[in-house]
């Protein structure tokens, strides 16, 4: 066992671009016991492995901790230093106006549903000024009693994906802290707050003001259902300003919002496709998921059985599952929440379904009559009643509910470059140059079929700060088998013509975070992440997570 201060070196994975020398130096274990961080500097790049014990999160922990990017070091963005444009203000005695996403309708973006009339009648007004122009004589606070997925409700941008995430998120207190610093209030006030976020491979800081789009003296967007509770519309404009506008807030799913709060592992399952796992795997699946703590959504069919009160392609919240007994048999209840705050299942197990009076009245108290968007229904409807769940966990544990199980994580932050690296996909005489990755497996579980004992996410980093407008390339993981005795050092082109690959896809994905789980028996593997066509120039983080015994 490693202690915190104990400074170890822990080699897992070798990487290999063209003219480059290995450097390797010594990182101490940083803020939690049992954990090995070791940084790899290649050509300038940083690779960062993580080796875990239980209870640790990994993905939280790429850098070592006070280092630019970490959870308590988060990088500034847009280069702006919350603490000293706070410091600033209250000197000056002046309340903070965000140059970066000012207050009109450059931040707004074209929001289809708005007509130009309307948007003429949007003022931007901070939380004091709001409150005292719809006459009431509460002060504004930015949390009370804590952050509850009872506390908002949709506003008009269609953007239930990521308010369901919120949802989820307000379960896991640990991961809200890291996204929602908990010491900010109105007290000691200059108009500014900030928020946290992982992208591709770092936290960073988002600084804004607290001026908020309303029109008619209500909130445009998403509300406090206590009327002066500001901490979710204020967390949705930070995140607005990530993705470069409240505009840019739609039409995305709720894994995309799961990375940005977490860094973690993403799955997508597909309840309703020909090919999708049972009703009996997908509750299973759901039983480890919460048992790991993860973050679960879910979204509707485009065509979901009418009058059952779901609303059509729709993103919701899973909130909790449980098993009741009714009639000496068990019955699986999923409970659902509707980012809108009202709007139910109205089928078995809703709200006002009678057959909670065939329960005990203990196993009736899960039930609350009361018109909050939240509400029960059995695990068979929901089956066909959603196409989607999304699942997300900062460790890989939640795949096979293995909760001991031990993971070593690696993160790599690469490119492909035209003409030196970017030799596109394995029919290409350069497939060669693309960026290459030996890893050793050493362990697979063989009393569990097909155990899945590598997974591999693979984000491409875009240049635009405007979500809407990243364009992002075909790509894809391919991975090859070494048999023993092959030299170490970049392998050529006559080897991957020599052998044929363990995994190879079809075709390529567009995906913002492409996800692989393998079953790999021991040995040495080379992976090549690849852009379809070659001489592509793009960035891109890969994570390699493998099992250990250790």
């Amino acid at each position: 066992m490693f202690r915190v201060g104990t400074p170890v070196l822990c080699i897992t994975l070798s990487i290999y671009k063209r003219g480059c020398v290995l450097h390797m130096s010594h990182l101490a274990i940083s803020r939690r016991d049992q954990l090995v961080v070791t940084v790899h500097r290649i050509c300038r790049k940083t690779l960062i492995i993580i080796m875990a014990k239980s209870e640790t999160c990994l993905v939280n922990l790429h850098y070592q901790d006070g280092s630019e990017g970490s959870p308590s070091n988060p990088a500034k963005f847009k280069n702006q230093d919350f603490a000293q444009i706070k410091a600033d203000c209250l000197h000056k005695g002046e309340l903070f106006v965000d140059n970066e996403f000012p207050p009109n309708g450059l931040s707004l973006g074209d929001l289809p549903d708005m007509s130009s009339s309307q948007e003429s009648e949007v003022k931007w007004l901070r939380p004091a000024n709001l409150l005292r122009k719809q006459g009431k004589k509460d002060q504004p606070a930015f949390s009370k009693d804590g952050m509850s997925r009872f506390d908002f409700g949709q506003g008009d941008v269609g953007n239930c994906w990521f308010l369901s995430a919120i949802s989820a998120l307000t379960f896991q207190e640990n991961l809200m802290a890291q996204v929602v610093p908990m010491d900010q209030s109105f007290e000691n006030y200059a108009g500014i707050f900030h928020f946290r976020f992982w992208r591709f491979g770092k936290w960073v800081d988002v600084v804004i003001d607290d001026n908020l789009p309303t029109i008619k003296k209500r909130l445009l967007f998403v509300s406090s259902k206590c009327g002066n509770e500001f901490w979710a519309p204020l967390l949705e404009k930070a995140y607005a300003k990530l993705c470069g506008s409240y505009a840019n807030l739609r039409g995305w799913s709720s894994s995309d919002a799961f990375k940005d709060f977490t860094g973690g592992v993403n799955q997508i399952y597909y309840p309703t496709e020909p090919n999708a796992p049972s009703c009996d795997e997908l509750w299973l699946t759901l039983s480890r998921a919460t048992k790991c703590k993860s973050l679960i959504c879910s979204s509707t069919k485009k065509d979901a059985m009418a009058n059952n009160g779901l609303v059509m392609r729709h993103a919701y919240s899973v909130t909790g599952i449980t098993e009741v007994e009714l009639n000496a048999s068990k019955v699986r209840l999923v409970r659902v929440m509707n980012p809108w705050g009202r709007r139910e299942w109205n089928g078995k197990w809703s709200d006002k379904s009678d057959l909670w009076d065939k329960v005990s009245p203990e196993v009736k108290k899960k039930c609350f009559d009361r018109d909050d968007g939240e509400f029960w229904m059995q695990m068979e409807d929901f089956c066909s009643c959603f196409a989607k769940v999304y699942i997300c966990c900062e460790t890989p544990n939640f795949l096979d509910g293995d909760l001991k199980c031990q993971w070593n994580c690696m993160i790599y932050d690469d490119s492909w470059v035209a003409g030196t690296s970017a030799g596109g996909n394995v029919k290409h005489s350069t497939f060669a140059t693309n960026p290459q990755y030996r890893i050793r497996v050493t362990v697979i579980d063989k009393k569990e079929p097909g155990d899945k004992n590598i997974v591999l996410s693979l984000m491409q980093k875009p240049h635009q700060g405007n979500r809407i407008e990243i364009h992002r390339h075909k790509t894809t993981l391919t991975i090859y088998k070494i048999p023993p005795g092959t030299p170490q050092g970049r392998l050529q082109q006559d080897f991957f013509q020599r052998n044929r690959p363990v995994k190879a896809e079809k075709t390529y994905s567009t995906r913002r975070d492409l996800i692989e789980l393998h079953s790999l028996e021991p040995g040495e593997y080379v992976i090549i992440p690849s852009t379809n066509e070659p001489n592509i120039t793009a960035d891109f983080t890969l994570t390699v997570y493998t099992k250990t015994d250790e």
